[in-house]
């Protein structure tokens, strides 16, 4: 794993943004397009701000999906990551091919699609971030390791639910979804590289637990390390609970 810390949110995303350009764009070079996708949340906004404002990228080259998104939350929700990805990447960027995950439809029939979607070639480029619980995409600890589909249905913890109200998404807790459709765990980890982007302070127990101690499902970012081919980006807050041990092995 590549670990790569900046001063600030701000330079962090920066940083992630053009690693990705580049990444995208050698990605079309070989074989035409890009096949991407793409995280939502608080921790993706500066750095997908960054990132489609960066010029020389051919976004209608690019192919779309999406981690995860709520099980019957409409689309028009502000908390729903198909407005998410409409507003914050596709319609700044023109990407016209896009596999979105319907939480509102047939869920059995949405995951076997999309799926079939995914699954038909190779991903490129997959972004993430990591949750307070140390969750990727929505898969909360016990993360279930093993599971071959592409995309599962889950039940949401308690401390995901808590984060996405921290974030402001929701009012309460008892309006937040209680379950959700999610990339599993091995279906991220056969993308060819992962970008991962991790900001905040309030990210920096789970940031620890991910770099340190045993792969293990609950400390379901853990998996990272088995990955050829990542890259986690950190701002200074969220890489400040690292031991000095493991800053040493990373070359940090």
């Amino acid at each position: 794993m590549n670990i790569r810390i900046y001063k600030d949110r701000a330079s962090m995303s920066e940083a992630a943004a053009r690693h990705a350009a580049a990444s995208l764009r050698e990605a079309i070079d070989r074989t035409g397009r890009a096949r991407l996708v793409a995280a939502t949340g608080a921790s993706q906004l500066d750095f997908l701000g960054a990132l489609t404002a960066i010029p020389g990228v051919a976004w209608p080259r690019v192919e779309l999906f999406h981690l995860d998104e709520y099980v019957g939350l409409p689309a028009g929700h502000p908390a729903s990551f198909r407005r998410y990805l409409l507003e914050h990447l596709i319609d700044k960027t023109g990407i016209t091919t896009t596999h979105f995950l319907d939480g509102e439809g047939d869920i059995d029939a949405v995951r076997r699609e999309v799926g079939q979607a995914l699954t038909r070639e190779p991903v490129d480029l997959l972004f993430a971030g990591i949750g307070e619980n140390s969750h990727l995409a929505f898969n909360d600890p016990p993360a279930d390791f093993d599971a071959t589909d592409p995309y599962i249905v889950v039940t949401l913890d308690e401390a995901c639910r808590r984060q996405q109200v921290g974030e402001g998404w929701f009012a309460g807790v008892e309006d937040v979804p209680a379950t959700a459709v999610t990339i599993s765990i091995q279906q991220m980890l056969k993308a060819r590289e992962i970008l991962v982007m991790v900001p905040d302070a309030r990210k920096a127990d789970a940031v620890k637990a991910t770099l340190e101690g045993e792969v293990r499902p609950a400390v379901p970012a853990s998996i990272l390390r088995t990955h050829p081919n990542v890259t986690l980006f950190l701002d200074e807050p969220a890489a400040s609970r690292i031991d000095p041990a493991t800053r040493t092995r990373y070359g940090l």
